[in-house]
């Protein structure tokens, strides 16, 4: 009898007496480091999502050992961070003494999962023998110039009283609290990651990373390829020189205004399109932009004060998205159009950043969909300058009256909304008939040629902000000195400890509550001996997790971050599972810690994971598994009544990795019923006689389909190919063979890692499962004939799949529910199955 307790308890106190999973670093041949995204041990403990991903790693993992890898599997804790400390504050338990309890916790629910994780090379980002080296991180970049000191607009979430990282703003709220953000001009540190976006985005062209997490990557880095062009000033309101352009909008075919031909204040604008230079009908900058206050006029003093008072209220975050109804107000100057020599207006509005290009915009509403929703709602002119491909002409219109619209198929029909597509230039003076990319590159070399404008590059990414004014996080190691300035804290000095306060609630001032302790801040100046203070900002817990995998094969080593030798064995990781929800915090600045750890000579490499695949989310009751949506559960009870390899198979069966699946508590004991199955058929198996052909034949087809899937992490479609070739095996309650059964046992060992070590021993071996061959099959009994079988649900065809001709319904059902096309039709109970042979299968569901 099958006893999955017991099977359990077992193997994992063999594992750990005989340290399976102790990985021989130094003499293992064929490294393979596969990582997985360490969890927040949070005090609810592990629940069924982070299992999920855990256990797709460990499958992955395990499968990479039986083809003969060496693998380093291990595991630690990000336990530094706003979450912890928030926890400590809610229940009244100081985070020194809530965390070590988490991780034993946490650590128990891991153990009990049957990961493969080398317990003894494990971190805790708590512990200074830890965060020493998070801090001579922080003093790499100081050294460099990378790291700096400056006031600047942050986001601020008046709940968690810290500043948050543009990453970690969500539609206007703080991602952790879902409070409305909003904006303050506070001293911070910061990472010159701006400096490597150049790189970061030129290396995702070959890495092999999930195609999902290189897009959002490539969009957050954001590079734009374009011109500056300055746009002189007017004089008195009156354009210096001749301005021959009219109010019907034609332009001046004379050379561009440049910027000399202005008194002092020539606004320089960043533009991706230049080829609309002459539908420009007025500049805005961002509210910060130093010439604001130069160029704002008595009369709109008063009101150009107000809006920024308005603005710095907002969040960077929403300001970015740009959604909400446009806002900005007039600033009483105007500007000169180098193209056309108008005179245009010149307004602030929330909708320009500061940190992107030059923190101005020549305003085309023609031609920008942003532009346009402003112009609509402040009656300001609205300029076609590109006509669709075989539009009709036209030289005039435009510039008449606030809000005056022209131009759309034709040059002169009016324009409900911008025009954002390719076409030939109107009203552009000599290069009105060119199509857009050859005028924009006659335009852009005319512009050039008179001074007004050139060429470059760039990029949305902006400096990440690493101060944290809370308490529960790894101090920065600076110190202030009135005599020395900003001194670096020796490394020989190093960790700065996180000292113990009982007052570590954090306030609205805008500083940490270290601050409120003289008795840590106040020290001696390692430079000159004087008087100085401690910086009381604590670092940004994403620089814990930008290097953790570094440290995991040197834990070992108290006198160095890394070692070199271990390093360059081990690293770069070979293969790293996570969530996409980390695709521009982590994991991005993971990259840039390591380039810049690689540029200092201290790594080998420049890229820190080989190769990355983001998993899937578990949906649960119609949402996403998440705290938020109350719908978490913990995998303990699962694992007390069904067994962990039944709830591990089980998390991989019930969808794509990469995509996710619907959990149903009702539905694991179908792989339960599976393990059993696969118990009683290696009991019952027996040694003498023949294996049968047509059985043999299934066996291979099955090892060759687990053998293509598993790396492809298509873990679903694996366990429903063994599932069916259970079916085949004990068909009509067959007695298999032992070598019928036998090498299903290793097949099984990635997913039911516990009963598949019992079972091997039970079949004579004496070495673990984990330490022989995977199984290969043969080629020639692996070809199978095939057949097409519909299936429908509820009788509404939802997909076809490709089965082996004498393939039975409980084998097609299972197939079909691995077929992501179908599953996600499978909602509710299955009251009815009908099944054509080697033609249809109809499910019939309560939803139907």
């Amino acid at each position: 009898m099958y006893d999955p307790a017991v099977v359990e308890q077992r193997w994992q106190a063999r594992w750990e007496a005989r340290g399976t999973n102790v990985t021989d670093l130094e003499g293992g041949p064929h490294p393979y480091y596969a990582l997985m995204m360490f969890p927040y041990p949070s005090a609810e403990g592990l629940h069924v999502g982070n299992l999920f991903a855990f256990t797709g790693s460990d499958v992955f993992a395990r499968y990479q050992r039986m083809r003969g890898e060496t693998v380093f599997e291990p595991l630690g804790y990000d336990a530094f961070g706003i979450h912890s400390e928030n926890y400590a504050l809610k229940v009244g338990v100081h985070p020194m003494e809530l965390i070590p309890r988490n991780i034993a916790n946490f650590g128990r629910q891991l153990r009990r999962a049957g990961l493969m994780a080398d317990w003894t090379r494990t971190v805790d980002t708590t512990d200074p023998a830890y965060y020493r080296w998070t801090q001579w991180i922080f003093l790499q970049l100081y050294e460099r110039g990378l790291a700096y000191r400056k006031k600047a607009a942050v986001n601020w979430c008046p709940f968690d009283k810290t500043v948050l990282a543009n990453e970690q703003v969500i539609g206007g709220e703080c991602e952790r609290c879902g409070t409305r953000v909003e904006q303050r001009f506070l001293e911070q540190w910061f990472f010159a990651i701006s400096r490597y976006a150049p790189r970061l985005l030129a290396n995702l062209d070959w890495l092999d990373w999930s195609e999902t997490t290189k897009a959002q990557q490539q969009h957050w880095i954001g590079r734009s390829e374009g011109v500056e062009i300055t746009f002189p000033p007017g004089v008195d309101g009156i354009v210096r020189g001749s301005a021959s352009s009219s109010a019907s909008g034609s332009a001046s075919t004379s050379a561009p205004t440049s910027a000399s031909a202005g008194r002092d204040a020539s606004i320089t604008v960043f533009t991706t399109r230049p080829d609309t230079i002459f539908g420009a009908t007025y500049l805005v900058l961002a509210p910060e932009h130093p010439l604001v206050d130069a160029l704002t006029t008595d009369a709109q003093r008063a009101a150009v004060d107000a809006y920024r008072r308005q603005t710095a209220e907002q969040d960077l975050v929403s300001r970015r998205v740009g959604t909400r109804t446009k806002t900005g107000v007039f600033t009483g100057s105007f500007a000169s159009n180098p193209a056309t020599r108008e005179r245009i207006p010149v307004w602030i509005a929330d909708y320009v950043l500061m940190d992107y290009g030059t923190g101005a915009v020549m305003a085309v509403p023609g031609h920008d969909e942003r532009d346009f929703e402003f112009a609509r709602q402040f009656g300001l002119p609205i300029v076609r300058v590109v006509a669709e491909a075989g539009g009709g002409g036209g030289g005039g219109g435009g510039g008449g009256g606030a809000g005056a619209e022209r131009g759309a198929g034709g040059a002169d029909a009016p324009l409900a909304a911008a025009y954002t597509g390719p076409g030939r230039l109107v009203r552009s003076g000599p290069f009105d008939g060119l199509d857009t990319d050859e005028g924009q590159r006659r335009i852009v070399d005319w512009l050039v040629e008179h001074d007004c404008a050139r060429r470059v590059e760039n990029f949305r990414l902006h400096d990440w902000c690493i101060s944290r004014q809370r308490y529960w996080g790894p101090p920065i190691p600076i110190i202030y000195c009135d005599a020395c300035g900003t001194v670096p804290v020796p490394e020989r000095d190093l960790p700065v400890e996180l000292p113990y306060i009982a007052d570590f609630t954090p306030d609205d001032s805008g500083v940490s509550p270290l601050a409120r302790h003289e008795e840590w801040y106040r020290v001696r100046c390692p430079r000159c001996g004087g008087a100085g203070r401690r910086e009381t900002d604590v670092s940004d817990t994403f620089l814990d997790s930008a290097w953790y995998f570094l440290r995991y094969p040197s834990v070992h080593h108290a006198d160095v971050p890394f070692d070199r030798a271990l390093t360059r064995r081990w690293l770069p990781v070979d293969s790293y599972i996570g969530g996409n929800e980390h695709a521009v915090l982590h994991l991005l600045y993971a990259r840039f810690i390591t380039m810049v750890l690689h540029d200092a000579g201290a790594l080998p490499f420049e890229e820190p994971f080989t190769r990355f695949r983001a998993h899937g989310h578990i949906v649960r009751n119609g949402a996403k598994m998440s705290k938020s949506r109350g719908n978490i559960v913990s995998p303990d009870a699962y694992m007390s009544t069904w067994g962990a390899d039944a709830f591990r198979t089980y998390l991989m069966f019930l969808g794509p990795f990469e995509q996710g699946g619907d959990f149903r508590d009702t539905a694991i004991s179908g792989t339960r019923r599976f393990l059993d199955r696969l118990w009683a058929s290696v009991m019952g198996a027996v040694r003498d006689g023949t294996p049968e052909p047509a059985v043999i034949r299934a066996l291979h087809r099955t090892m060759r389909k687990v053998t293509d899937d598993i790396p492809r992490l298509s873990f679903n479609t694996a366990i429903a190919a063994m599932m069916a070739y259970m079916n085949t095996l004990r068909a009509a309650e067959r007695v298999p063979h032992r070598a019928e059964v036998e090498p299903l046992v290793q097949l099984v060992a990635p997913f039911a890692p516990h009963i598949a070590e019992e079972l091997w021993e039970r079949l004579g071996h004496t070495r673990s499962i984990f330490d022989t061959a995977w199984p290969a099959y043969d080629p020639v009994l692996a070809t199978a004939e095939t057949v097409t079988v519909a299936i429908q649900v509820n009788g509404k065809l939802r997909g076809t799949l490709q089965v082996e001709t004498d393939a039975d319904e409980e084998t097609i059902l299972a197939a079909a529910a691995a077929d992501p096309g179908v599953a996600k039709h499978l909602v509710g109970e299955v009251r009815k199955v009908i099944y054509v042979p080697a033609r249809l299968l109809n499910v019939v569901t309560a939803a139907g």
